[in-house]
């Protein structure tokens, strides 16, 4: 079947800066014309709920080590769940897999809560503030980095280190310079996770990056590296994922107030709504996979040793598999791709579940309105994060 480009004429994506208003369309395009497209830099992408479920669960024909066609990579692939196969990903998985455990998670409950509590104390009382700096960001910051043993003082640094790596441009993976624009946004944050983990290995705690440098996986203490990788994803993840949900959904809330009534109502639709948003506006809207072989999708034949990029948000947009997808409803219970699918499913899903319900639990407590404030526009992310960097909010109190 020969490529062909979508109507639109555009040869990469477009940006999410205007809040999806142009991406959800091109995304409903795609998935009607062209389910399987490929860029003008090579990458293909993937578009339909089926396909992507495909993509994502398929380690043998789809491999998550992106490293064998972006060189690039290879700066954060050792001891990386996430560009790491079977049967070294079921290894690295089985090591922190422990520290997610639902006992675990449903035990950090309290804590989640205090510091809710705590960061909207901290508004002052105020009828106005940023949602994002006051409460989605440092809520999983502060969670994550006690797990990880990191200093919470340090978040502002983490959210720079973020905000570096999510603002870089990778539209062209066969960029030569990639590497060393990679470098020089992330050197400060491996030259300081590189120092917690040698002070780790020298005087262990009770903490997840100790625990990482002293245990074995397939007979062998864990490098340097893979500590530090490890430690990465788990911090970037670990927090981006959250901060997100809770923002979008405030946004769904706003955009649809009489759900809100709901909520306040009968707090036990909270989780439901959160599956909601997940689907409606999921997070992270896409990952990367690479051809072990030559295969085919939706009858477009893809050589081996293609970049593919599988569309989270778009197959949680998909009309063949969820009706009236661009409906927003508390009460269809979707089976959404937002945390991935298969042996890649996000390992931190249950924390991110739980501070998501806690805390818009503790929102709905406090606060008898919570709406966008009038006049003051929104700032998005560019690609890869389906978000608001900034939501000013106003808010009446209980």
């Amino acid at each position: 079947m020969t490529v062909e480009l979508p109507t639109t004429s555009l040869l990469t994506p477009p940006t999410m800066e205007d809040g999806g208003r142009t991406l959800l369309p091109w995304l409903r395009e795609m998935r009607d014309e062209h389910p399987v497209w490929r860029d003008a830099y090579g990458i293909w992408h993937v578009f339909r709920y089926a396909d992507v479920a495909q993509v994502i669960s398929d380690a043998q024909v789809f491999s998550s080590n992106t490293v064998r066609v972006i060189p690039a990579a290879q700066r954060f692939s050792a001891g990386n769940l996430l560009q790491t196969d079977p049967p070294r990903h079921h290894t690295l998985r089985r090591l922190v897999g422990s520290a997610f455990s639902p006992k675990i998670v449903t035990g950090l409950a309290p804590r989640i809560a205090e510091v809710t509590h705590e960061l909207l104390d901290a508004t002052g009382g105020s009828g106005e503030f940023d949602l994002v700096p006051a409460l989605a960001y440092p809520l999983p910051v502060i969670v994550i980095a006690e797990l990880l043993g990191l200093p919470t003082s340090d978040r502002e640094l983490f959210r720079t280190w973020a905000d570096k790596l999510l603002d870089r441009e990778v539209a062209d993976p066969n960029d030569p310079e990639l590497t060393q624009k990679i470098d020089r946004v992330t050197a400060d944050m491996l030259a300081y996770l590189h120092e917690h983990c040698a002070d780790r290995r020298a005087h262990p705690r009770q903490d997840l990056i100790s625990r990482l440098a002293a245990v074995e996986a397939d007979g062998e203490r864990l490098s340097d590296e893979e500590v530090v990788n490890f430690s990465i994803v788990l911090l970037m993840a670990g927090h981006i994922t959250t901060t997100a949900l809770l923002g979008n959904t405030v946004l769904c809330l706003d955009e649809h107030p009489e759900v809100c009534a709901e909520l306040h109502a009968d707090r036990s639709l909270v989780p439901a709504a959160l599956e909601e948003v997940l689907r409606y506006r999921s997070s992270f809207t896409q990952v990367g996979r690479v051809t072990m072989t030559e295969t085919e999708l939706a009858g477009q034949a893809i050589p081996a040793d293609a970049f593919i990029s599988p569309w989270l948000l778009s197959a949680n947009r998909d009309e063949r598999e969820f009706p009236d997808p661009d409906r927003f409803d508390i009460h269809r219970n979707p089976h959404h791709l937002a945390f991935g699918h298969g042996i890649h499913f996000c390992i931190g899903q249950l924390l991110a579940r739980v501070e998501g319900r806690i805390a818009v639990g503790v929102l709905l407590d406090r606060y008898a309105q919570i709406r966008l404030t009038p006049g003051v526009p929104l700032r998005f992310f560019r690609r890869g994060i389906f978000a608001a960097r900034t939501i000013p909010v106003t808010v009446q109190h209980v």
